[in-house]
């Protein structure tokens, strides 16, 4: 790459927080139109968080902007907090027109478009909803040896798993995740995690990443305490998860582990075992036990801007 005088602008933020340095970090480049895929790749190699996000003109009809999405090693076709993060710096650098109170926005990413929501309250971007793909319920570990294996990758107890009343689940909704109830806020607070072993599970089932969950709660307005690990996607502990928290909620609902009416509303705290608690917003919306619509979103604040010389 030839080094570029001007740079190129990104900005970074935090998401489902709202303070600096809680929440998850996502670096947005809102004008990655030149950039080669090496180059995407590079720079997400570069920014070293969980995920990077290239801003690209809309290729379908009705999308305010295209966002492909990189770890440090690799592409994903979808996610939850950096379309939030995005779209929030996307508003706040004015590149689309805000309304109060709510603006309405299509994100594309490699999957397609899907609906977004900016509550606007005072001229300033309150929290970002994202609308997610249909949720797709994918498999269900009954064997008792593959629910041993996941205890042991994990390193917790096998009854800690084998004695909670929920399935351990692969639910997709856009992003494969396997989903892992335990029986207590104190065998989750407890993983010491075989980041190899989880990856190797995950392969197994076809999952990008492992969620585990309790609904015990460290906060009394969190419906669920979750932890999530993504090795395979180069991320071994993730602060905040907008896609498995999405795949989190179709499962609190089809599992009835939370009371289920025509719009659930759950309240997800992850982050709290790496220092970045954060508080994840998921709405589930059901029409005769079937789910019609699966919303995540959160607070956003912006802690940096900068140049990238390539």
């Amino acid at each position: 790459m030839d080094l570029n005088s001007q740079g190129l602008r990104f900005y970074q933020a935090d998401v489902f927080t709202d303070m600096p340095f809680g929440g998850n970090p996502v670096a947005i480049f809102p004008d990655a139109g030149q950039l080669t895929d090496r180059e995407f790749q590079q720079i997400a190699r570069e920014m070293n968080l969980s995920e990077t996000v290239f801003v690209l003109p809309p290729s379908e009809f009705g999308a305010t902007a295209k966002l492909r999405i990189f770890t440090p090693t690799h592409e994903i076709p979808f996610a939850g907090h950096p379309v939030l993060g995005t779209f929030y710096v996307l508003g706040t650098l004015q590149r689309f027109s805000l309304h109060e109170p709510v603006t309405h926005v299509q994100y594309e990413c490699n999957l397609g478009v899907f609906p977004l929501q900016l509550y606007i309250l005072n001229n300033h971007i309150d929290r970002v909803v994202m609308s997610q793909p249909a949720p797709q319920f994918l498999d269900v570990v009954t064997d008792v040896t593959d629910l041993f294996d996941i205890a042991r990758a994990l390193g917790v107890p096998r009854s800690a798993i084998k004695d909670s009343p929920f399935p351990v689940e692969v639910v997709s909704t856009g992003l494969p995740v396997l989903i892992v109830p335990l029986r207590s806020l104190t065998a989750v607070r407890s993983i010491e995690p075989d980041f190899q072993a989880i990856h190797d599970i995950c392969a197994r089932w076809g999952a990008n990443g492992m969620l585990v969950f309790t609904t015990m709660t460290v906060d009394e307005w969190a419906t669920v305490h979750t932890r999530v690990f993504a090795p395979s996607i180069g991320v071994d502990e993730d602060p905040a998860t907008g896609s498995a928290s999405g795949a989190l909620g179709a499962y609190l609902v089809k599992n009835g582990v939370v009371e289920v009416g025509p719009t659930t509303e759950i309240i997800a705290e992850q982050g709290y075992e790496i220092d970045r608690p954060s508080r994840i917003l998921i709405q589930v919306f059901s029409d005769d036990d079937i789910i019609q619509e699966i919303r995540v979103g959160g607070q956003v604040v912006m802690v940096a801007e900068g140049r990238m010389f390539y």
